[in-house]
C-alpha cells in the first residue's frame, strides 16, 4: 500500500508537467486506501463465500439427483405390478356391477308404469273430491246461518217462548215447523199445537242440545214433506217473527237453513260415495307400488355396496396409477435436469475451481482494485495503463514474498459485471473504456466522487441514473444547505453541480463525513443534523483543469470525466452515421440495446436459478418448476445465444459500413481537442462539446453530396474541417490565428501520418548547438548553429558540408527577398514541405510565419490562410436564445454598430423598445437582470456592453444566461461584451459564458493603408469645411491622421516600435482635431509649438509612461506637424507628400493612389525592424505550438528521449558544468583598497553566488523530486516545465540579469560571466577591456568609472556625465586598460549601424538586425565640457525587451538629424 501511495505520487508529478493536473496524495489518502481496503476485503470475502456456497449446493444438488433415479427407478417397477393387480379386480367387479344394475333398471320401468297408473287415478280422485268440496261450500252459508240461529236462542228467551199463553199463529207455525223437522224417524206428529209444543221445549236444555246435535245430513223424506208448507208460507219469515218473539224468530231461521243445508247435501252426496270409491282405488294402487318401490329400494342398496367396492378399486387404482407417473414424471425431470445442467455442472465446477484460485489471490486482488479505486479516479487511460501495468503488479509479483494476484486481472470484473455495464449504457454513459472505469470508481469508491466533467458527459449519465430520486443543487443558490440537511437527514440523493476550486468550509464536515454521537450526526455549519447511512453526495464541477487543493482531494475521490479522444471519435462517429445512415445507426443502437438486455436477462436467469437449486430443499427433484425455470433459462440461453451469433454478424455488417466514416469522427475529434487546447494561449478561448457538435452538425448537413462513398467521406472531412476552422477562428486574435491554423495541420498531417515526428519537434523546439561560428558571412552564429544541429537528424546529414561547399548558391537563396517561394539549391529542392521548413526556420527566421503559411495553404488549401471576417449576419444565423454572441473587444473597436444595424433589419430597436443597452458598470447589474428577464419573457435583444466591469455580478449572469437557454422565447438574443484580461491570472468572464457563445474578435485593421483610412473615417465632408483657415486646418488634420495611424500600427514592432504598449484610441484624434479647431480659430497665426505640446504631452502624451516613448511620440509631431507642411513640400513618409487642399473623398483617393505599399519606412523605420518583428512573431509562433503539444515526449511517438529523460540530461548537464561559488572570504583577503571598480566586482560575485546557489539547489531538489525521493513542490513543477521547454525557470530570473535567451544559451552565457569574473577578480586590476554585458548591474560599473574619476580629478559626481568615444578595434587588440575610464565590448547597435571609419552612425546593412559595436572608450567628463552638436542620444538596453531594462544614455555621433534614429528606434543592447 506505501508503495502504491508513493507510486501515485511519483505519477503525480508527470501528470502535472506533462498534462497540467494537479493531483495528489495526503497521509488521509493513504488511510482511506486502508479503510476502503478493508471494507473491500470483507466484502468480496463474503460475497466470494456466498458465490461459492451457491454453486457447491448446486452442483451437490445435481450430484445427487442422479443416485436418486435408479432408486426411483425400483420404485416405480413394484407400483407397475401393484397397479396390473388393482386393474384386474377393478374389471371383475365392474361385471357384477353391469348385472345389477340391468336388474335395477327392469324393476324400474315396471315401477314407473304403476307411478303412472297412480297419478291418473289420484289425479281423478283429486278432481272428484274437488267437485265434492266446491258443492259443500255452497251448503255452507245455510249451515251457518242454523247455526247463528240457535246461537240466538237461550234458556231465557226459550222460557219466555214457553211462557206465551196463546201466541200468534206464526209463532205456533215456527213450533209446528219445528216439531215436523226434528219428528224421530221421519214420524211426524199430528199434534201440532201449542201445548204439544210447550211440551217439546218443556226442558230448555234439552230443546237447545238436541237443535244444535240435530242430524243436518239425514232428515226423513217425511219430515221434507210436511215441513214443505211451513215454508212456503209468506210469514215464515225470521225479520217478521221477531217483532212477535226473538226465540220464534231464531227457531224460524234455524228451519228454513236447515232445510236448505240439506236440500245441498242431497246433490252432492252421489259424488262424495264416487270420491270413496276412487279413494279405494287409489289406495290399493299405491299398496303396490310401495311394494314394487321396496324391491328397487333393496337392489339399490345391493348395486350401491357392489359401487363403493367399485370405487374403491378404481381409486386405489388411480392412485398406484399416479404414484407410477409421478415417479416416471420425477425420473424424466431428473433425467431433463441432469442433461440440462449438464453445461452448468461443468461450468459451475469450474467456476468453483476458479472462485478458489481467486480465493487465494483475494488479498492481492482486492489490494489492486483498492488502488484502482482510491488513486486513479483522477488520472487519464495511459497513466492508469502506467501504473496498473507497469507499476503496481510487477512491484507485487517481485516481492519477496510475492502477494499472489490473479494475471491479467482486469478491476472491472471484480467491481462490476456486464449487466451493470449494460444499464449505465442505457443510462446514456458513453460506451468507451474510459467512462466505464469512471463509471465503476464512482460507484465503487467510499469517499464522496467529484467528478470532473468539462463537457458535461458524466453529469448527464448521474441525473439520468438517479432521475426523480436526485436532489440538484448549486454551492451559493438560496436556501442550499437547507436541501442538502433534508438529504442528510431522510438519506437522498445529492449531486452539487458547477463546483468551483474553492468550496465552502462549512461543507467541510460532511466532505469529511465528521459524524458525531456515534455516527448519526453531522455538524453543518451550527447545527447538528441527522445523518441517514443512505445519503449519497456526489460533486460535480465543468472546470476543465481545476486545481483542488490536497485536503478536498482527501476527502473527495477525483474522477476525471473529461472526455477522451477515442471516446469523443466513436461518439462523433454515432453521430455522423446516424445523419449519414439513420437506418445503419438506429439498428446499431437497437443492437447494443438489445445486446445489454441480453446480458441484463441471463444474469438475473441465471441468478434465479441458483437461487432456486441452492434454496431447494427435501425431495427437490418433483420441483416441476425449478426443472422448468432450468429449461427456460436454457431455451433463452440457447435463442439468446443465436441471436448474440446473429447481432454479431449484423454488428460486424454495421461496424464495417460505419467504420467507412470514422476518418470524418476521427478528424472532428481531432479538431475538437485542439480547439479545446486554444485555453493555453488565451482564456478567452473556451468551447464547450455541445456548441462543438452542433457546428459539427451542420458541417455534416453541408458537406457536398456524392454518389462515391469514398468521395462522400472526403467532402465530410473538408466540410467538417472548414467549418471548424471558420468558428473557431471568427473568436480568435489576428496574432493567434495562425498559431491555430499551423496547431492545426501540423496534427491533422501527424494523425495521418504524413510527418516525421522527430522533424516536426525540431521545428517547434529548434535546439541551437551553442557555441558555434558561423563560417559563412550570410548565416548568424545562431542560424548556424541550428544547422549543425538539424545536421544531426537522418535525412538532413551533410546540409552543414553542403552549405559551406556551395556558399554562393545558398547565400543567394537566403539572401533572396522571399526565399519561401523559391526553390533550395541543389538536391534540397526535392525535400518534403516539413523538411524545408525545417532549414527555413535556422536560414530565415524571419520568413517563417509566411513559409508556415505558405505550407497550410499546400496541405489544407487557400481557404485556411485567408483571413476574411466573417460577415455577422452570418454569424447570427448560428446565435438563439441559449447561446449568445460574445464580442472580444479591441482598443479602438465598437463591434456592436453591427448589432444595432442588423436589429433595424429586423426590426429590434430602441424605438421599438425591443431593443436594450446596458452598459455595465456600478449599479447598472440590476438593470442588466431586469432587461434579461423582460427580453427572455417576451423575445427582445439585450447588448451587455464591458461585463468585464463588474466582476462579483459574472456568476449571477452565468446563472441568468443558464436560466434562459431554456423555455425563453425563440426571438430572445444576448448580446455581451467585453475586453479581454492582459494576463492569465486576471481573467474573470466564467467557464460558462464562453463556452456557450458565439466568440467574435473585431481588430483595429492591420496596416498602414486600413488604418489611415480608419483614422479619416472619423471624420467627414462638414468637418473638412469647420474652419475658415481651409489650407491649415486639413493639412494638420491629414497630418494628425497619419500620425494616428502610426502610433497606432507601430505597436506591431514590440519594444523597437514601442518600448511599451499604449491604448492609443480614435478618441485621442478627435479631440486633438478639436483642440486644432479651436486653437486655429482663436489665433491668427498657427501655434506649431502650443499644438505639439498639447497633442504629444497631453492628448496622445497622457497614456505615455516611458520617457523614450514620449521622445519619439514628440519627434513624430515635430516631423508632421512644421512650417514647412504649408508649402506642399512636406513627405510624411519617404514617397509620401503631405496632400494640399482637398475635399474629403479626394483624400481617401489621395491615400488609395498615393500610399506606398506596406513597409517599416512608412514609421521611419529600418526594413530590419520587420525582419526582427517577424522574427520575434515566428519565435513566438513555434514557442506556443510547442506548449499546445502532447507533453508526453516532444510531438509524438518518435520524439527522441521521454520527458523526464530529457529533463534529467539538462539538469546533470548544467550541475555538471556549473563552477564552484566564489569564496568572499578568500577575495576579501586580496583586496588592499575598496575603490569604485573593487566593489562593484565583489557585488557581482555576490549577486553570481546567490544565482549559482539557487540553480544548484532547485535543480538538485528537482532530482530528487524526479527520482521519487522528494514530494514535487509547484515550484519544482515550473522548474521542469521550464528546462523541458528550454526556458530560464522564473526562480532564476528573479536572481539574475534580463535575459531573453533559451535556457541552453542562458547557460552558457551564464558560464562566460563567470569565467569574466574568475580573471577580474584573480588580482582585482581592471581588465584590458570591460565586458559590460557580462553585469548583472551595467549601471554599477557605469557609475564607478565616474566615482573613479571623479576622486581622482575631485570633481563634483552630480556636475559629470560620460563621454562616450567609439573606437576602430577590436577588443582583441586591446592589451591594457585606459588610464582614466574604461573599454567596452559586447554592445550591439538596433535599428542602424556604426561605421567605424566616419565614426558615426548609418543606416543598417539589410538583414543585419543587431550589428555589434567595436569598443567603446567610456570616460567621465564635467557636464559643462560635454559637446551637444550632431550627437544622438541612444538609449542603452540590457535586451531587447528594451523598457524596464534601461541602463544609460550614450552620446553618439551622427551626421543625419539624430530625429531620423528617434523614429528608427535605434538603440543599444547588451544582449541579443
Amino acid at each position: 500500500m506505501a508503495y502504491v501511495h508513493v507510486s501515485v505520487n511519483k505519477t503525480s508529478k508527470d501528470y502535472l508537467s506533462n498534462e497540467r493536473r494537479y493531483n495528489y496524495t495526503t497521509p488521509k489518502s493513504f488511510l482511506e486506501q486502508i479503510k476502503l481496503y478493508g471494507n473491500l476485503l470483507a466484502l468480496k470475502r463474503r460475497d466470494l463465500t456466498s458465490k461459492m456456497e451457491r454453486l457447491e449446493n448446486g452442483l451437490e444438488k445435481l450430484n445427487s439427483t442422479t443416485a436418486q433415479v435408479d432408486d426411483m427407478k425400483a420404485k416405480l417397477a413394484a407400483q407397475e405390478v401393484e397397479l396390473k393387480l388393482k386393474n384386474e379386480s377393478a374389471d371383475k367387479l365392474i361385471q357384477v356391477v353391469g348385472v345389477e344394475t340391468e336388474k335395477v333398471a327392469k324393476e324400474k320401468a315396471v315401477a314407473d308404469d304403476e307411478e303412472r297408473k297412480v297419478a291418473i287415478i289420484a289425479e281423478e280422485v283429486m278432481r272428484k273430491q274437488r267437485d265434492c268440496e266446491e258443492d259443500l261450500a255452497k251448503a255452507e252459508p245455510a249451515l251457518i246461518a242454523a247455526q247463528e240461529a240457535l246461537n240466538t236462542l237461550n234458556k231465557n228467551n226459550l222460557t219466555e217462548l214457553k211462557s206465551f199463553g196463546a201466541p200468534v199463529a206464526a209463532v205456533t207455525n215456527v213450533t209446528a215447523a219445528v216439531m215436523v223437522l226434528t219428528a224421530p224417524g221421519g214420524r211426524v206428529p199430528k199434534d201440532r199445537s201449542w201445548k204439544a209444543a210447550k211440551v217439546m221445549m218443556a226442558k230448555v236444555d234439552a230443546f237447545l242440545d238436541s237443535l244444535i246435535n240435530f242430524k243436518k245430513e239425514n232428515i226423513h223424506e217425511n219430515c221434507l214433506k210436511a215441513i214443505r208448507p211451513y215454508l212456503q208460507d209468506p210469514d215464515f219469515q225470521p225479520e217478521l217473527i221477531a217483532a212477535k218473539s226473538n226465540a220464534a224468530a231464531g227457531l224460524c231461521s234455524w228451519v228454513i237453513n236447515i232445510v236448505k243445508f240439506y236440500e245441498v247435501y242431497c246433490e252432492v252426496e252421489p259424488k262424495r260415495q264416487a270420491l270413496s270409491k276412487a279413494n279405494s282405488e287409489l289406495a290399493t294402487a299405491q299398496d303396490k307400488l310401495s311394494v314394487i318401490k321396496a324391491k328397487i329400494t333393496q337392489l339399490n342398496e345391493n348395486l350401491a355396496k357392489l359401487m363403493e367396492k367399485f370405487e374403491k378399486a378404481t381409486t386405489d387404482k388411480l392412485r398406484c396409477q399416479q404414484e407410477a407417473e409421478t415417479t416416471a414424471h420425477t425420473i424424466a425431470l431428473a433425467n431433463r435436469l441432469v442433461g440440462g445442467l449438464a453445461s452448468e455442472n461443468v461450468r459451475w465446477a469450474e467456476a468453483v475451481k476458479t472462485f478458489k484460485r481467486q480465493e487465494e489471490t483475494l488479498c492481492g486482488d482486492v489490494l489492486l482494485i483498492t488502488a484502482f479505486v482510491s488513486y486513479l479516479g483522477y488520472f487519464t487511460k495511459r497513466y492508469r495503463l502506467e501504473l496498473m501495468d507497469q507499476c503496481w503488479r510487477p512491484y507485487l509479483s517481485q516481492l519477496k514474498v510475492p502477494i499472489p494476484v490473479t494475471p491479467g486481472l482486469d478491476p472491472l470484473t471484480m467491481l462490476t459485471d456486464d449487466a451493470d455495464i449494460a444499464t449505465w449504457q442505457n443510462e446514456g454513459l458513453p460506451a468507451d473504456r474510459m467512462s466505464t472505469e469512471n463509471a465503476t470508481i464512482l460507484t465503487s469508491c467510499e469517499r464522496w466522487p467529484l467528478m470532473v466533467d468539462p463537457q458535461l458527459q458524466g453529469i448527464k449519465w448521474i441525473k439520468h441514473r438517479y432521475g426523480e430520486d436526485l436532489r440538484i443543487i448549486r454551492i451559493g443558490q438560496r436556501g442550499y444547505l437547507d436541501s442538502i440537511e433534508r438529504a442528510l437527514s431522510v438519506g437522498e440523493a445529492v449531486l452539487i453541480e458547477n463546483l468551483e476550486e474553492a468550496v465552502d468550509p462549512v461543507l467541510g464536515p460532511l466532505l469529511g463525513r465528521e459524524t458525531i454521537k456515534k455516527g448519526r450526526y453531522i455538524k453543518i455549519g451550527d447545527k447538528e443534523c441527522e445523518y441517514n447511512p443512505s445519503f449519497r453526495l456526489i460533486l460535480h464541477t465543468k472546470l476543465a483543469n481545476p486545481h483542488y487543493q490536497p485536503e478536498l482531494q482527501a476527502q473527495c475521490t477525483l474522477v476525471n470525466f473529461t472526455v477522451t479522444r477515442d471516446g469523443l471519435e466513436d461518439q462523433l462517429l454515432a453521430a455522423v452515421v446516424s445523419m449519414e445512415r439513420p437506418d445503419l445507426e438506429e439498428l446499431k443502437s437497437n443492437l447494443t440495446k438489445q445486446q445489454n438486455g441480453f446480458k441484463i436477462t441471463l444474469k438475473t436467469l441465471e441468478d434465479n436459478l441458483l437461487s432456486r437449486l441452492s434454496s431447494a430443499s427435501g425431495n427437490f427433484l418433483g420441483d416441476v418448476e425449478l426443472v422448468e425455470n432450468l429449461e427456460i433459462t436454457k431455451r433463452t440461453a440457447a435463442e439468446i445465444e443465436v441471436k448474440v451469433k446473429e447481432a454479431k454478424v449484423t454488428e460486424a455488417e454495421i461496424n464495417d459500413a460505419r467504420e467507412h466514416y470514422r476518418p470524418a469522427a476521427a478528424r472532428a475529434s481531432l479538431l475538437y481537442f485542439i480547439m479545446n487546447d486554444l485555453n493555453k494561449i488565451h482564456p478567452m478561448y473556451q468551447f464547450s462539446l455541445k456548441a462543438f457538435s452542433v457546428v459539427f452538425q451542420k458541417a455534416v448537413l453541408k458537406a457536398e453530396p456524392d454518389e462515391s462513398l469514398k468521395q462522400r467521406v472526403l467532402n465530410l472531412i473538408d466540410s467538417i474541417t472548414a467549418s471548424v476552422f471558420q468558428y473557431t477562428t471568427r473568436g480568435l486574435f489576428e496574432c493567434d490565428k495562425l498559431t491555430y491554423t499551423a496547431q492545426l495541420t501540423f496534427q491533422v498531417l501527424l494523425m495521418s501520418k504524413e510527418i516525421n515526428p522527430r522533424e516536426l519537434d525540431f521545428l517547434l523546439r529548434f535546439p541551437v548547438l551553442p557555441g558555434v561560428t558561423s563560417p559563412v558571412d550570410f548565416l548568424s552564429d545562431h542560424s548556424w548553429g541550428g544547422i549543425k544541429a538539424l545536421s544531426a537528424i537522418e535525412d538532413f546529414h551533410n546540409l552543414d558540408r553542403d552549405i559551406e561547399g556551395s556558399a554562393k548558391r545558398w547565400k543567394k537563396f537566403v539572401e533572396s527577398e522571399c526565399p519561401e517561394k523559391e526553390k533550395f539549391p541543389q538536391e534540397w529542392k526535392s525535400k518534403t514541405s516539413l523538411q524545408r521548413l525545417c532549414m527555413m526556420r535556422a536560414l530565415r527566421p524571419d520568413r517563417m510565419t509566411y513559409a508556415v503559411r505558405d505550407f497550410v495553404e499546400e496541405k489544407l488549401g487557400s481557404r485556411y490562410v485567408l483571413s476574411r471576417s466573417l460577415d455577422f449576419a452570418v454569424s447570427y444565423e448560428e446565435s438563439g436564445a441559449a447561446t449568445p454572441m460574445f464580442f472580444i473587444l479591441s482598443p479602438g473597436v465598437d463591434p456592436l454598430k453591427d448589432v444595432e444595424k442588423h436589429g433595424r433589419k429586423l426590426g429590434f430597436t430602441f424605438d421599438n423598445n425591443n431593443f436594450h443597452n446596458v452598459s455595465l458598470g456600478q449599479g447598472q447589474e440590476v438593470v442588466a437582470e431586469q432587461a434579461l428577464d423582460t427580453a427572455a419573457r417576451e423575445g427582445h435583444w439585450v447588448i451587455l456592453q464591458n461585463i468585464h466591469l463588474v466582476s462579483k455580478w459574472l456568476g449571477t449572469l452565468e446563472k441568468k444566461l443558464e436560466q434562459h437557454a431554456e423555455g425563453s422565447h425563440p426571438s430572445f438574443r444576448v448580446f455581451v461584451s467585453a475586453e479581454p484580461s492582459s494576463t492569465p491570472e486576471g481573467h474573470i468572464i466564467p467557464q460558462g459564458i464562453l463556452e456557450n457563445s458565439i466568440k467574435i474578435t473585431n481588430e483595429p485593421p492591420m496596416g498602414m493603408h486600413a488604418n489611415l483610412h480608419k483614422a479619416l473615417d472619423n471624420f467627414n465632408q462638414d468637418t473638412l469645411e469647420l474652419c475658415a483657415r481651409e489650407l491649415e486646418f486639413k493639412s494638420i488634420l491629414f497630418a494628425l491622421c497619419y500620425f494616428h495611424a502610426v502610433v497606432a500600427e507601430r505597436r506591431k514592432f514590440g519594444p523597437q516600435g514601442w518600448n511599451r504598449s499604449y491604448p492609443f484610441n480614435t478618441g485621442d484624434l478627435t479631440i486633438s482635431v478639436n483642440v486644432l479647431y479651436n486653437y486655429l480659430e482663436a489665433n491668427s497665426k498657427v501655434p506649431f509649438d502650443d499644438l505639439r505640446y498639447l497633442f504629444g504631452e497631453i492628448m496622445y502624451g497622457g497614456h505615455i509612461t516611458d520617457d523614450w516613448d514620449r521622445r519619439l511620440c514628440r519627434t513624430y509631431l515635430e516631423e508632421f506637424i512644421k512650417p514647412e507642411m504649408m508649402d506642399g513640400e512636406l513627405y510624411l513618409a519617404h514617397g509620401f507628400r503631405l496632400p494640399g487642399n482637398n475635399d474629403y473623398n479626394g483624400y481617401h483617393q489621395y491615400i488609395d493612389a498615393a500610399l506606398p505599399p506596406e513597409s517599416p519606412y512608412l514609421y521611419g523605420l529600418h526594413p530590419n525592424a520587420e525582419i526582427g518583428f517577424l522574427t520575434q512573431t515566428s519565435e513566438k509562433l513555434f514557442r506556443t505550438v510547442l506548449e499546445m503539444q502532447p507533453r508526453d515526449g516532444g510531438s509524438g511517438e518518435g520524439a527522441s528521449g521521454s520527458r523526464d529523460d530529457k529533463v534529467k540530461a539538462v539538469l546533470d548537464e548544467i550541475l555538471e558544468k556549473l563552477p564552484e561559488e566564489f569564496n568572499m572570504t578568500e577575495m576579501m583577503g586580496k583586496v588592499e583598497e575598496r575603490t569604485p571598480y573593487i566593489v562593484v566586482a565583489v557585488q557581482e560575485c555576490e549577486r553570481m553566488n546567490v544565482l549559482t546557489q539557487e540553480i544548484k539547489r532547485s535543480l538538485k531538489e528537482l532530482s530528487l523530486g524526479l527520482k521519487g525521493e522528494l514530494t514535487m513542490t509547484n515550484d519544482m513543477e515550473n522548474l521542469q516545465n521550464a528546462v523541458y521547454l528550454d526556458q530560464v525557470p522564473d526562480s532564476w530570473t528573479k536572481r539574475a540579469y534580463p535575459s531573453m535567451c533559451s535556457l541552453g544559451i542562458w547557460f552558457v552565457d551564464l558560464l562566460t560571466r563567470i569565467r569574466e569574473l574568475e580573471t577580474w577578480t584573480s588580482d582585482f586590476s581592471l581588465p584590458a577591456v570591460v565586458w559590460l554585458s557580462g553585469f548583472f548591474n551595467p549601471q554599477s560599473f557605469l557609475t564607478a568609472i565616474m566615482q573613479s574619476m571623479a576622486r581622482r580629478n575631485e570633481w563634483p559626481l552630480d556636475r559629470m556625465s560620460l563621454q562616450c568615444d567609439v573606437t576602430k578595434k577590436s577588443r582583441e587588440e586591446f592589451s591594457t586598460p585606459p588610464r582614466e575610464g574604461a573599454y567596452i565590448h559586447g554592445l550591439f547597435m538596433e535599428g542602424a549601424r556604426w561605421e567605424p571609419q566616419a565614426g558615426i552612425i548609418v543606416d543598417a546593412r539589410l538583414k543585419e538586425l543587431t550589428p555589434a559595436m567595436p569598443v567603446i572608450f567610456i570616460k567621465a567628463i564635467p557636464v559643462d565640457k560635454q559637446d551637444q552638436r550632431s550627437l544622438y542620444q541612444c538609449p542603452v538596453y540590457k535586451t531587447r525587451q528594451r523598457g524596464p531594462t534601461y541602463v544609460w544614455t550614450f552620446n553618439l555621433r551622427t551626421k543625419d538629424s539624430p530625429s531620423k534614429w528617434t523614429l528608427a528606434g535605434v538603440a543599444l543592447l547588451l544582449q541579443i
